[in-house]
């Protein structure tokens, strides 16, 4: 029998989502010189690059990006980031990532701020899912969805070679 596939998203409402956001960001941070975009891999720093595209036409400050690598597996933060931390000195920092399920990736992502004086941490995610392990809340969030543990939320942007779309499967 084949896997069901449930379109929650297409690439239309996606594009609006991370519109919306965008500006919400835009207003969060309006007096802000510079924030730092942190996107979490494999795919919350694809969706960190599309905010930074729309923020760098819209927004008076500049937007940095830096990815961040986490090791999911692992009882210990293991986080490689692609640019020196002491970047995010007195800074808003942003951290993206594509889902928010039970919280453990962004805990790690909090983590690796944990050493540097921030001005502010703020999370965005496409989806927040409502099943978190760890006490983790989301500033932003495209969609919220009610799902059941045994459900898994597929986010797929056109940087992994396909059209844009969040599936429930």
């Amino acid at each position: 029998m084949k896997e069901k596939k449930i379109l929650v998203l297409n690439q239309h409402q996606i594009a609006q989502k991370i519109d919306r956001i965008a500006y919400q960001l835009l207003e969060d941070n309006f007096d802000e010189k510079e924030i730092i975009i942190a996107g979490i891999r494999p795919r919350g720093n694809f969706l960190a690059e599309r905010l930074k595209k729309i923020l760098d036409k819209i927004a008076p400050f500049k937007s940095t990006l830096m990815n961040i690598e986490l090791d999911k597996q692992s009882t210990s933060l293991r986080a490689k980031t692609d640019a020196d931390i002491s970047i995010c000195n007195n800074k808003a920092v942003i951290i993206v990532d594509d889902v928010l399920n039970s919280g453990k990736t962004l805990a790690y992502g909090f983590g690796v701020f944990l050493d540097v004086p921030l001005k502010k941490l703020r999370t965005v995610v496409l989806v927040d899912r409502n099943h978190k392990s760890f006490p983790v809340t989301t500033d932003y969030a495209g969609i919220a969805l009610s799902t059941v543990l045994k459900e898994h939320v597929e986010v797929v942007l056109t940087e992994d070679g396909e059209e844009d779309a969040v599936y429930l499967r």
